[in-house]
Protein backbone atom coordinates (compact mmCIF):
# COMPACT_ATOMS: atom_id res chain seq x y z
CA UNK A 1 0.00 0.00 0.00
CA UNK A 2 1.38 3.42 -0.93
CA UNK A 3 1.61 6.27 1.57
CA UNK A 4 -1.27 8.02 -0.21
CA UNK A 5 -3.43 4.88 -0.09
CA UNK A 6 -2.63 4.40 3.60
CA UNK A 7 -3.51 8.03 4.39
CA UNK A 8 -6.79 7.70 2.51
CA UNK A 9 -7.65 4.42 4.25
CA UNK A 10 -6.92 5.91 7.68
CA UNK A 11 -8.93 9.05 6.95
CA UNK A 12 -11.87 6.97 5.71
CA UNK A 13 -11.68 4.80 8.82
CA UNK A 14 -11.74 7.87 11.08
CA UNK A 15 -14.74 9.34 9.28
CA UNK A 16 -16.62 6.03 9.23
CA UNK A 17 -15.98 5.43 12.93
CA UNK A 18 -17.10 8.96 13.81
CA UNK A 19 -20.26 8.50 11.74
CA UNK A 20 -21.09 5.20 13.40
CA UNK A 21 -20.74 6.79 16.85
CA UNK A 22 -22.38 10.12 16.01
CA UNK A 23 -19.19 12.10 16.72
CA UNK A 24 -17.94 15.37 15.22
CA UNK A 25 -14.22 16.04 14.99
CA UNK A 26 -11.73 18.90 14.88
CA UNK A 27 -8.01 19.21 14.27
CA UNK A 28 -5.38 21.50 15.80
CA UNK A 29 -2.18 21.56 13.79
CA UNK A 30 1.18 23.21 14.01
CA UNK A 31 3.96 21.38 12.14
CA UNK A 32 1.55 19.84 9.60
CA UNK A 33 0.02 23.17 8.62
CA UNK A 34 -3.44 21.76 7.87
CA UNK A 35 -2.47 18.46 6.24
CA UNK A 36 -4.55 16.41 8.69
CA UNK A 37 -7.64 18.49 7.95
CA UNK A 38 -6.86 18.18 4.24
CA UNK A 39 -6.60 14.39 4.51
CA UNK A 40 -10.04 14.25 6.10
CA UNK A 41 -11.69 16.77 3.79
CA UNK A 42 -10.21 15.15 0.67
CA UNK A 43 -13.02 12.62 1.16
CA UNK A 44 -16.40 13.61 -0.23
CA UNK A 45 -19.08 13.82 2.43
CA UNK A 46 -16.65 14.46 5.29
CA UNK A 47 -18.62 17.57 6.31
CA UNK A 48 -21.09 15.39 8.19
CA UNK A 49 -18.27 14.54 10.63
CA UNK A 50 -15.51 17.14 10.27
CA UNK A 51 -16.35 20.39 12.08
CA UNK A 52 -13.20 22.47 11.63
CA UNK A 53 -9.45 22.60 11.61
CA UNK A 54 -7.18 25.05 13.39
CA UNK A 55 -3.71 25.81 12.05
CA UNK A 56 -1.88 27.39 14.96
CA UNK A 57 1.68 27.56 13.78
CA UNK A 58 2.81 30.47 15.96
CA UNK A 59 2.87 30.28 19.75
CA UNK A 60 0.58 33.33 19.92
CA UNK A 61 -1.97 31.52 17.74
CA UNK A 62 -1.91 28.51 20.05
CA UNK A 63 -2.75 30.86 22.92
CA UNK A 64 -5.28 33.07 21.12
CA UNK A 65 -7.19 30.44 19.17
CA UNK A 66 -6.87 27.33 21.34
CA UNK A 67 -6.43 28.87 24.78
CA UNK A 68 -3.01 27.29 25.38
CA UNK A 69 -1.43 29.11 28.31
CA UNK A 70 1.59 31.20 27.29
CA UNK A 71 3.13 30.16 30.63
CA UNK A 72 2.77 26.49 29.61
CA UNK A 73 4.52 27.21 26.32
CA UNK A 74 7.25 29.19 28.10
CA UNK A 75 7.83 26.40 30.63
CA UNK A 76 7.76 23.36 28.31
CA UNK A 77 8.21 24.78 24.81
CA UNK A 78 5.69 24.63 22.00
CA UNK A 79 6.90 21.16 21.05
CA UNK A 80 5.96 19.27 24.21
CA UNK A 81 3.44 16.87 25.66
CA UNK A 82 1.65 19.48 27.80
CA UNK A 83 1.21 21.81 24.83
CA UNK A 84 -0.05 19.02 22.54
CA UNK A 85 -2.59 18.00 25.18
CA UNK A 86 -3.67 21.62 25.70
CA UNK A 87 -4.05 22.09 21.95
CA UNK A 88 -6.31 19.02 21.69
CA UNK A 89 -8.43 20.17 24.63
CA UNK A 90 -8.52 23.71 23.23
CA UNK A 91 -9.77 22.44 19.88
CA UNK A 92 -12.63 20.64 21.63
CA UNK A 93 -13.53 23.79 23.54
CA UNK A 94 -13.39 26.02 20.44
CA UNK A 95 -15.28 23.69 18.08
CA UNK A 96 -18.59 21.91 17.90
CA UNK A 97 -16.72 18.63 18.19
CA UNK A 98 -16.62 15.53 20.38
CA UNK A 99 -13.11 14.40 19.46
CA UNK A 100 -9.97 16.22 18.36
CA UNK A 101 -6.38 15.60 17.41
CA UNK A 102 -3.46 17.99 17.83
CA UNK A 103 0.13 17.91 16.62
CA UNK A 104 3.15 20.04 17.37
CA UNK A 105 6.65 19.22 16.25
CA UNK A 106 9.89 20.03 14.48
CA UNK A 107 9.61 19.06 10.82
CA UNK A 108 13.01 20.51 9.88
CA UNK A 109 15.33 20.81 8.24
CA UNK A 110 16.42 23.23 10.99
CA UNK A 111 15.17 24.03 14.45
CA UNK A 112 16.18 20.84 16.21
CA UNK A 113 18.31 20.51 19.32
CA UNK A 114 19.80 17.54 21.15
CA UNK A 115 16.81 17.50 23.51
CA UNK A 116 14.28 18.15 20.73
CA UNK A 117 15.66 16.77 17.47
CA UNK A 118 14.31 17.35 13.98
CA UNK A 119 11.51 14.84 13.47
CA UNK A 120 10.20 15.10 17.05
CA UNK A 121 6.42 15.33 17.14
CA UNK A 122 3.99 15.35 20.05
CA UNK A 123 0.49 14.18 19.18
CA UNK A 124 -2.58 14.32 21.39
CA UNK A 125 -6.18 13.26 20.91
CA UNK A 126 -9.00 14.41 23.14
CA UNK A 127 -12.54 13.16 23.48
CA UNK A 128 -15.25 14.81 25.52
CA UNK A 129 -15.27 13.33 29.02
CA UNK A 130 -11.97 11.48 28.68
CA UNK A 131 -8.33 12.18 29.47
CA UNK A 132 -6.40 13.17 26.32
CA UNK A 133 -4.15 10.55 24.76
CA UNK A 134 -0.55 11.41 23.93
CA UNK A 135 2.20 10.01 21.74
CA UNK A 136 5.78 11.20 21.39
CA UNK A 137 7.31 10.19 18.08
CA UNK A 138 10.58 10.92 16.29
CA UNK A 139 10.20 10.46 12.54
CA UNK A 140 13.05 10.03 10.07
CA UNK A 141 13.42 11.80 6.79
CA UNK A 142 13.11 15.25 5.33
CA UNK A 143 10.44 17.84 6.13
CA UNK A 144 7.92 16.25 3.79
CA UNK A 145 8.49 12.76 5.22
CA UNK A 146 8.10 13.99 8.81
CA UNK A 147 4.86 15.80 7.97
CA UNK A 148 3.47 12.83 6.05
CA UNK A 149 4.30 10.42 8.88
CA UNK A 150 2.72 12.83 11.36
CA UNK A 151 -0.55 12.87 9.42
CA UNK A 152 -0.72 9.06 9.45
CA UNK A 153 0.16 8.88 13.15
CA UNK A 154 -2.46 11.52 13.98
CA UNK A 155 -5.19 9.65 12.09
CA UNK A 156 -4.21 6.43 13.86
CA UNK A 157 -4.31 8.16 17.26
CA UNK A 158 -7.76 9.53 16.39
CA UNK A 159 -8.96 5.98 15.74
CA UNK A 160 -7.74 4.97 19.20
CA UNK A 161 -9.44 7.98 20.84
CA UNK A 162 -12.71 7.31 19.05
CA UNK A 163 -12.63 3.69 20.17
Amino acid sequence: MTTEQNRLALANAVLDRCRSRGLRLATAESCTGGLIAAALTDIAGSSDVFDRGFVTYADAAKAEVLGVSPALIAEHGAVSEPVARAMAEGALAAAAADVSVAVTGIAGPGGGTEAKPVGLVHLAAARTGAEPLHERRVFDGDRSAVRTATVEAALSLLLTAIG
